[in-house]
Protein backbone atom coordinates (compact mmCIF):
# COMPACT_ATOMS: atom_id res chain seq x y z
CA UNK A 1 0.00 0.00 0.00
CA UNK A 2 1.46 3.33 -1.04
CA UNK A 3 1.50 6.20 1.35
CA UNK A 4 -0.09 9.35 0.02
CA UNK A 5 2.29 12.25 -0.23
CA UNK A 6 1.42 14.80 2.37
CA UNK A 7 2.84 17.73 4.11
CA UNK A 8 6.12 17.15 5.90
CA UNK A 9 5.75 17.11 9.67
CA UNK A 10 6.77 20.42 11.18
CA UNK A 11 9.76 20.18 13.52
CA UNK A 12 8.90 21.77 16.85
CA UNK A 13 11.84 22.25 19.19
CA UNK A 14 10.90 21.11 22.71
CA UNK A 15 13.36 23.53 24.29
CA UNK A 16 11.55 26.39 22.55
CA UNK A 17 8.21 24.96 23.69
CA UNK A 18 9.45 24.93 27.28
CA UNK A 19 10.69 28.53 27.00
CA UNK A 20 7.41 29.73 25.53
CA UNK A 21 5.43 27.95 28.23
CA UNK A 22 7.67 29.45 30.93
CA UNK A 23 6.40 32.82 29.69
CA UNK A 24 2.84 31.45 30.10
CA UNK A 25 2.14 31.64 26.35
CA UNK A 26 -1.24 30.45 25.13
CA UNK A 27 -1.61 27.58 22.66
CA UNK A 28 -2.43 30.15 19.99
CA UNK A 29 0.81 32.04 20.70
CA UNK A 30 2.84 28.82 20.62
CA UNK A 31 1.21 27.83 17.35
CA UNK A 32 1.90 31.27 15.86
CA UNK A 33 5.56 31.06 16.96
CA UNK A 34 6.07 27.81 15.08
CA UNK A 35 3.82 28.74 12.16
CA UNK A 36 1.35 25.91 12.75
CA UNK A 37 -2.28 25.65 13.75
CA UNK A 38 -3.55 25.32 17.29
CA UNK A 39 -4.80 21.86 16.26
CA UNK A 40 -1.20 20.85 15.58
CA UNK A 41 -0.12 21.98 19.05
CA UNK A 42 -3.09 20.18 20.62
CA UNK A 43 -2.16 17.00 18.75
CA UNK A 44 1.48 17.27 19.85
CA UNK A 45 0.38 17.73 23.47
CA UNK A 46 -0.72 14.12 23.37
CA UNK A 47 2.90 13.05 23.01
CA UNK A 48 4.45 12.49 26.46
CA UNK A 49 7.70 14.35 25.74
CA UNK A 50 5.85 17.36 24.33
CA UNK A 51 3.39 17.45 27.25
CA UNK A 52 6.30 17.18 29.71
CA UNK A 53 8.11 20.13 28.08
CA UNK A 54 4.95 22.22 28.31
CA UNK A 55 4.27 21.25 31.91
CA UNK A 56 7.85 22.01 32.96
CA UNK A 57 7.78 25.36 31.19
CA UNK A 58 4.50 26.45 32.76
CA UNK A 59 5.79 25.38 36.21
CA UNK A 60 9.02 27.35 35.74
CA UNK A 61 7.00 30.42 34.77
CA UNK A 62 4.79 30.20 37.86
CA UNK A 63 7.86 29.78 40.07
CA UNK A 64 9.44 32.87 38.49
CA UNK A 65 6.32 34.92 39.22
CA UNK A 66 6.23 33.68 42.81
CA UNK A 67 9.96 34.45 43.26
CA UNK A 68 9.40 38.00 42.01
CA UNK A 69 6.43 38.46 44.32
CA UNK A 70 8.45 37.26 47.28
CA UNK A 71 11.26 39.72 46.43
CA UNK A 72 8.71 42.53 46.34
CA UNK A 73 7.35 41.34 49.68
CA UNK A 74 10.83 41.15 51.21
CA UNK A 75 11.49 44.73 50.12
CA UNK A 76 8.72 45.85 52.45
CA UNK A 77 5.77 46.23 50.09
CA UNK A 78 2.78 46.11 52.45
CA UNK A 79 0.30 45.76 49.59
CA UNK A 80 2.09 42.65 48.37
CA UNK A 81 2.17 41.26 51.92
CA UNK A 82 -1.59 41.67 52.23
CA UNK A 83 -2.30 40.26 48.77
CA UNK A 84 -0.05 37.21 49.27
CA UNK A 85 -1.58 36.63 52.69
CA UNK A 86 -5.00 36.49 51.06
CA UNK A 87 -3.87 34.32 48.15
CA UNK A 88 -1.55 31.88 49.89
CA UNK A 89 -2.78 31.82 53.47
CA UNK A 90 -6.53 32.28 52.99
CA UNK A 91 -6.55 35.51 54.96
CA UNK A 92 -9.30 38.02 54.41
CA UNK A 93 -10.37 41.45 55.52
CA UNK A 94 -12.85 41.45 58.38
CA UNK A 95 -15.09 44.50 58.32
CA UNK A 96 -17.07 45.13 61.48
CA UNK A 97 -19.65 47.84 61.89
CA UNK A 98 -20.79 49.39 65.11
CA UNK A 99 -23.95 51.45 65.24
CA UNK A 100 -24.15 53.89 68.13
CA UNK A 101 -27.43 55.33 69.31
CA UNK A 102 -30.92 54.84 67.99
CA UNK A 103 -31.72 56.30 64.64
CA UNK A 104 -28.25 57.12 63.49
CA UNK A 105 -25.10 58.40 64.97
CA UNK A 106 -21.49 57.36 64.65
CA UNK A 107 -20.53 54.37 62.54
CA UNK A 108 -17.15 52.84 63.19
CA UNK A 109 -15.49 50.65 60.55
CA UNK A 110 -12.39 48.62 61.21
CA UNK A 111 -10.44 46.07 59.19
CA UNK A 112 -8.98 43.19 61.17
CA UNK A 113 -6.98 40.57 59.26
CA UNK A 114 -7.17 37.00 60.59
CA UNK A 115 -3.65 36.24 61.79
CA UNK A 116 -4.59 33.11 63.71
CA UNK A 117 -3.45 30.79 60.91
CA UNK A 118 0.07 32.23 60.73
CA UNK A 119 3.07 30.40 62.11
CA UNK A 120 5.44 32.13 64.52
CA UNK A 121 7.91 32.52 61.65
CA UNK A 122 5.29 34.15 59.41
CA UNK A 123 4.30 36.52 62.22
CA UNK A 124 7.95 37.49 62.70
CA UNK A 125 8.24 38.17 58.94
CA UNK A 126 5.14 40.37 59.01
CA UNK A 127 6.49 42.29 61.99
CA UNK A 128 9.77 42.77 60.16
CA UNK A 129 7.94 44.02 57.07
CA UNK A 130 5.72 46.28 59.17
CA UNK A 131 8.87 47.74 60.74
CA UNK A 132 10.23 48.56 57.29
CA UNK A 133 7.04 50.17 56.04
CA UNK A 134 5.98 51.85 59.28
CA UNK A 135 8.97 52.10 61.67
CA UNK A 136 6.76 53.41 64.50
CA UNK A 137 5.06 49.99 64.69
CA UNK A 138 8.24 48.12 65.54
Amino acid sequence: MKRKPGRKPVRIDLIEVEKLCSMQCTLQEIADWFGVSVRTIEARKKRPEFAAAMQLGYAKGRICVRRTQMKILENGNATMAIWLGKQMLGQRDMITTEHVGSGGGAIQLSVKPDLSKLTDEELEQLLDIAGKTAPALK
